[in-house]
């Protein structure tokens, strides 16, 4: 499985070269992330398609190594709304987290070595859960879901 650096990278580059679109691997991983982005109200679309454009029916149709996710990125005031994406859990050091380090989390206090999260800032949890695999950390509390924190964004 590809690591979450790669998204978080070019989510953010994209971000300060003020594109309007980017398009990411498609695998599990970078759709689990998006999508929370997308609800979390950072990108307002996504689009699966090709290398060449964002588009649906090609993409059913394109090599496994030819399909992409597109996300539209999204600017208020001629500002990113994505400020940074961070890395929590890396290969070196991974963050598991029970349920009661994550109410600490989103609660404002600090957990082992992470700093609690601010307002309108997100955690990205990865669940054992296959029903619930990637999962906000609030949302991740009210289901009763532990796992690893993956990145967080503000």
């Amino acid at each position: 499985m590809p690591l979450p650096h790669d998204l978080c990278a070019r989510l953010q580059n994209a971000f300060r070269a003020r594109h309007q679109k980017i398009c990411v691997e498609h695998n599990t991983q970078n759709l689990g992330i998006l999508s929370i982005l997308l609800r979390s109200g950072f990108i307002s679309n996504l689009t699966r398609g090709t290398i060449e454009q964002p588009s649906p029916d090609l993409f059913h149709s394109a090599r496994e190594s030819q399909r992409r996710i597109w996300a539209d990125l999204k600017y208020r005031d001629d500002r990113p709304v994505l400020n940074q994406m961070e890395l929590v859990s890396r290969p070196s050091k991974r963050i598991f987290m029970d349920l009661s380090e994550i109410r600490l989390l989103c609660s404002g206090r600090r957990t082992q070595t992470i700093q609690p999260l601010g307002m309108g800032e997100i955690a990205v949890v990865k669940t054992k859960s296959k029903e619930h695999q990637w999962l906000e950390a609030r949302e991740a509390l009210q289901l009763k879901l532990d796992g690893e924190v993956v990145c967080r964004a503000r």
